[in-house]
């Protein structure tokens, strides 16, 4: 009996993803825990190994495959003794290359002369409330007012293409049902944004998104248009956090451990939060989570995108703990190795743009957390001390508030608890 190999769910919340490669070919005898394909989720490419022994008898999904659902058949194994010719795949969706965008085209290019009646044909595909369209035809038709739900697609699989916009707009009014004031708008149409196609005169090249930046896309969207942002930013002197950290280097030489800066601002966020527990929460319709432990998400730039591996119970981990794995994790988010329980979760973001040289800027909330704090450059500024002016190194850092969630007033006793521990660091060694 035929083995099938479905797509994995490589994480709790994967619900598609890209076939990056295959390993194996038709033909190919393989083992239980060989790799047999690398799968593209938003975070990381992770390895999918065969469950079973036998003979990869047909390929159902080509790599470079985009948006492919959890739990779908991408390849089919004959079992020892079975031939490969025997097996039954008649069933299974038969393997399709990539997608190719259309090339793009001009809007000024002129319509036919001889106006070209839309063929008769069964409405535009389309995958949930979305119409198989060219980013080009979606652009002329609305400038024109037309329903492009209401046009038949004669490209490839019954795509929407430029000239099937055009021959409806030149078919009789009757024929062509345009968008009026009274028509519905979903909330699906309200939130898609607009798909501009390229500058004609400007050299460019094409890039299909990844699966990570998709997926930032989609959920920074959906952050700065559902939920309301305030923001509080506070200075921060970081003079004895310094000579501090330079003490504890020389004493931690010899155990190959050298504390950041960074380091010093995760652990006093956690200790902030857990003075200030109503930081610690999450907006959850009609209730809200208090979470008991500080689990802190830290962004890290990595190639063509962003990922926020998270640093668990930073509450109670000293300083040399909390840097062993910021190194772990960032090394692991460049070679693209994180696992699901590396990222999933996190109830507080850090995003530090400090080694970038940028002073202050205001982060996104990453959802469902209600708070992400953006941390700048610590340089040398002018203080007053005393009714003096003096010399200080100040770090700036902005607090980026979910409002449903979190108070203006609690939001800033957050940070005054936060600017203590720093200014004062050895309070974050008792």
């Amino acid at each position: 009996m035929s083995i099938e190999i479905f797509m994995p769910a490589l994480s709790p919340t994967m619900e598609k993803g890209t076939l990056a490669k295959w390993l194996v070919k038709e033909g190919d005898t393989v083992e239980s825990g060989d790799v047999i394909a690398e799968i593209e989720t938003d975070k990381a490419t992770m390895e999918v190994e065969s469950i079973d022994d036998g003979t990869v008898a047909k390929i159902l999904v080509a790599e470079g495959t985009d948006d492919v659902p959890v739990g779908q058949i991408i390849a089919v194994l004959a079992e020892d003794g079975e031939e490969v010719g025997d097996v039954d795949v008649s069933a299974a969706p038969a393997a399709s290359p990539a997608p190719v965008a259309e090339a793009p085209k001009a809007l000024d290019t002129p319509a036919p002369t001889t106006p070209v009646a839309a063929p008769a044909a069964a409405p535009a595909p389309s995958t949930g409330d979305r119409v198989k369209a060219s980013p080009l035809a979606k652009r002329i038709a609305k400038q024109a007012g037309l329903d492009i739900a209401t046009v038949a697609g004669t490209g490839p699989h019954g795509r929407i293409i430029k000239r099937d916009v055009e021959a409806a707009m030149a078919a009789p009014p009757a024929a062509v049902p345009a968008a009026t004031a009274t028509t519905p708008v979903t909330p699906a149409a309200v939130a898609e944004a607009p798909t501009y196609g390229p500058h004609d005169d400007i050299p460019f090249r094409e890039e299909r998104l990844s699966g990570m930046r998709k997926t930032i896309a989609k959920r920074l969207t959906e952050s700065k248009t559902t939920v309301p942002h305030f923001y509080l930013t506070i200075e921060c002197e970081m003079d004895k956090l310094m000579v501090q950290r330079k003490e504890l280097n020389n004493r931690l030489a010899d155990e190959g451990v050298k504390l950041s800066v960074n380091d010093f601002i995760i652990r006093a966020t956690a200790l902030a939060l857990k003075k200030v527990p109503a930081a610690n929460v999450q907006f959850a319709g009609d209730k809200m989570y208090w979470y008991e432990r500080a689990d802190i998400s830290v962004a890290v730039a990595v190639d063509g995108g962003l990922v926020t591996p998270v640093v668990r119970s930073a509450d109670n981990k000293g300083l040399a703990d909390i840097s062993r794995d910021v190194k772990e994790l960032a090394t692991k988010a460049r070679d693209g190795k994180l696992m699901p329980e590396d990222y999933a979760g996190g109830t507080f973001s850090i995003s530090n743009l400090g080694m970038y040289g940028i002073k202050e800027f205001g982060a996104v909330i990453n959802p469902p957390q209600g708070a992400i704090m953006a941390v700048g450059v610590g340089e040398q500024r002018p203080v007053v001390k005393d009714g003096a002016l003096a010399v200080a190194t100040v770090m700036s850092c902005t607090l980026s508030c979910d409002h449903r969630a979190i108070d203006g007033a609690v939001g800033a006793e957050f940070l005054a608890a936060f600017k203590g521990y720093i200014e004062d660091p050895i309070t974050m060694l008792l």
